[in-house]
């Protein structure tokens, strides 16, 4: 009776399923944009695959993601329930913030996603191709004005880019940098700049209901279903994808680590991953480990040019 009760109570615990401790996730953003996307999307899958228990999600905006950086880890070293959102704009801030706070005080897990940017206009613009954008920029780069994230990230890096194959003194184009995704939309929408600039997720719903015109996109080649234009075939030498990750906190042990990533290894092989990835039009590209890191110091050094080149960084 006390060995089938204990079989009993054994096959019990095994059918039930075993999470990871409980995960936060800091988007270090307002609500809206490409990292609040990402970090609640992460938590939609962990809950729904069993990898986790329960994924809070903490929004904590500013400065391209430089005071949650800070925040986070001033605050969590050591702690292995801990997760943070970065990516591409994230090292361009950093640079360009003069961060005292950078990617190397925390431990980075994996490269997620790629996006491509996209540039849009109202509806209601009388600026109908991206031609039509360039000639304005050329007649007068202060008098075009481009909403996006924050300063020195990828939509303010594309930006420059593209003044600088249009012949423009890229230190001279209007940027207009926003805290978070929600803030540049209501700008773009409403008018209060002539041109957006950001993820094609983004913008992808309100381009659907007419309300924003797509010009043209970042990538080497064009978005599947989507009807745009690259950069280049608009006649600009450009192409320019932001990826983002997730890092841990600081001072983590080896095993630690090495659980996280295994974590996010069975969200990236996910279903639900796959197909969030889809819906949002975000590539998998997905690097984990000591090649993510490897990759993360060359993108760190190759984005310091960059803006020094666009006049971002001395």
């Amino acid at each position: 009776m006390k060995h089938t009760l204990l079989a009993t109570i054994f096959a019990a615990a095994i059918g039930l399923p075993v999470y990871a401790a409980d995960y936060t996730i800091m988007a270090p953003a307002a609500p809206g944009g490409g990292w609040d996307q990402t970090a609640r999307s992460l938590q939609t899958v962990m809950q729904k695959e069993g990898i986790s228990g329960n994924v809070q999600v903490q929004n904590v905006p500013g400065a391209g993601g430089t005071i949650g950086l800070a925040q986070f880890a001033g605050q969590n070293s050591g702690n292995p329930n801990a997760l943070i959102v970065g990516g591409y704009v994230m090292v361009g801030a950093i640079l360009t913030n003069q961060s005292p706070v950078t990617l190397k005080d925390v431990t980075p897990i994996a490269r997620l996603t790629g996006e491509y940017e996209a540039i849009v206009v109202p509806a209601s613009s009388d600026i109908k191709t991206m031609a039509d954008l360039v000639a304005k920029l050329k007649q007068d780069p202060g008098a075009v004005s481009w909403g996006g994230g924050s300063a020195g990230g990828t939509d303010h890096i594309a930006v420059g880019l593209i003044a600088k194959a249009a012949g423009v003194d890229p230190t001279k184009i209007n940027y207009v940098a926003f805290s978070g995704g929600g803030e540049a939309l209501a700008a773009i929408l409403g008018g209060q700049v002539t041109a957006g600039i950001s993820g094609y997720g983004e913008f992808e719903s309100q381009v659907k209901a007419g309300q924003l015109r797509l010009l043209a996109v970042s990538g080497d080649r064009r978005i599947e279903g989507v009807d745009a234009p690259t950069l280049k075939e608009s006649g600009l030498d450009v192409a320019v994808q932001n990826w983002r990750m997730i890092a841990a906190a600081p001072g983590l042990s080896a095993e630690q680590t090495a659980a996280i990533t295994a974590d996010f290894d069975r969200v990236s092989k996910s279903a639900s991953w796959q197909e969030i990835l889809k819906t949002k039009g975000w590539a998998d590209t997905y690097l984990a480990g000591d090649a993510f890191k490897a990759q993360l110091e060359k993108d760190v050094a190759a984005t310091e040019g960059i803006l020094k080149e666009i006049g971002l960084v001395k």
